[in-house]
């Protein structure tokens, strides 16, 4: 059985319903939309956003559950696809998922259209039920990852990233998003704001890790879907790069901004940078990092009772950090 599956076993029940419930979140009287909404829901993922919430949902109250948890993970959802639904526009991206996107298909004014929509339906979900402490940590989410892509654009130019901003920017990026699902789950069983909190972090710690792991991707000859050196193509600065800058000469780092900034397009060159950040420890740090904030997200899950819904995000935490994909 893949991992993913062994996972969601103790929640399968919550999943399948899951599905019919944030199908009919998305209904409108717009024929249109329910056809590209249809679409958007065939390509559905992993739904590790939903297995958060329900997951966290059940440890935390000892196998309870409530509408408001298959309400939270639906606001969780459509405010997750209306941020990629926007992503692809502003990436000018033509698939998503091995699937044709949104604007591909429809084109971009059609695409912000569709993302506004969602966005509007999972703030009228929660304002509608008065869950305004599910309103508030999606809220929060949504404002962390505008800042954190706005951040990463700012810093690219210049490509004068340190590691404490590389690890804010990822933070907002990625891991708010999974920090909200953790609280969300909590908040929807009734938990003290302490445990919501606690949480959050725990998401977040988990969201971080799970960046980190993309990022090594990055510079590993696995088949992931995603070319090796994409990041550096892009001119992305992530951790492996980010060490190897602090810790070179002089000389070795003009040369590495430099292929970044002007032969980031060029294949040799690409993989020399990715040959020498591997030769001068950059994915063993970067691994290291990975590991400690694993370690803080299990540190996390101590304070908490055995059951089969901690055992699985304990399964949940492996998954993230020893994936292939």
């Amino acid at each position: 059985m893949k991992a993913v599956e062994q996972i969601k076993l103790p929640i399968a029940k919550e999943i399948e319903l899951f599905e019919t419930k944030f199908k009919d979140s998305m209904l409108s009287k717009v024929p249109l939309l329910n056809r590209i909404t249809y679409y958007i829901v065939r390509r559905k993922g992993k739904q590790m956003r939903p297995m958060f919430v329900f997951l966290v949902a059940k440890m935390v109250s000892d196998g309870g559950f409530d509408e408001r948890t298959y309400r939270g993970a639906s606001v969780v959802e459509l405010i997750h696809t209306a941020t990629l639904v926007h992503d692809d526009v502003v990436d000018d991206s033509n698939r998503r998922r091995g699937f044709f996107s949104i604007n591909a298909l429809w084109k971009n004014k059609i695409a912000v259209l569709v993302g506004d929509f969602l966005l509007s339906k999972g703030l009228l979900l929660s304002i509608d039920n008065e869950d305004f402490d599910i309103l508030k940590l999606i809220s929060i989410a949504v404002r962390e990852m505008s800042e954190g892509e706005l951040l990463q654009i700012e810093k690219a130019r210049k490509l004068d990233i340190t590691e404490e901003i590389y690890f804010e920017i990822i933070r907002q990026k990625t891991a708010t998003l999974i920090a909200a699902c953790c609280g969300i789950g909590a908040a929807s069983v009734g938990a003290n704001n302490e445990t919501v909190q606690q949480m959050r972090k725990f998401g977040e710690y988990i969201g971080i890790a799970f960046q980190i792991k993309d990022d090594l991707f990055d510079y590993t000859e696995d088949k992931i879907g995603k070319p090796t050196g994409i990041d550096i193509k892009e001119q992305k600065m992530t951790l492996p790069l980010i060490h190897t800058l602090n810790t070179c000469s002089q000389k070795e780092k003009a040369w590495l901004i430099n292929s970044v900034k002007k032969h980031n397009t060029n294949k040799k060159r690409v993989k020399e940078v990715i040959a020498f950040v591997k030769d001068n420890g950059g994915l063993e740090y970067t691994t290291a990092k990975m590991h400690d904030y694993k370690n803080k997200a299990l540190a996390i899950l101590n304070n908490f009772p055995e059951s089969e819904y901690k055992s699985s995000l304990l399964q949940m935490i492996d998954y993230v950090v020893e994936r292939k994909i």
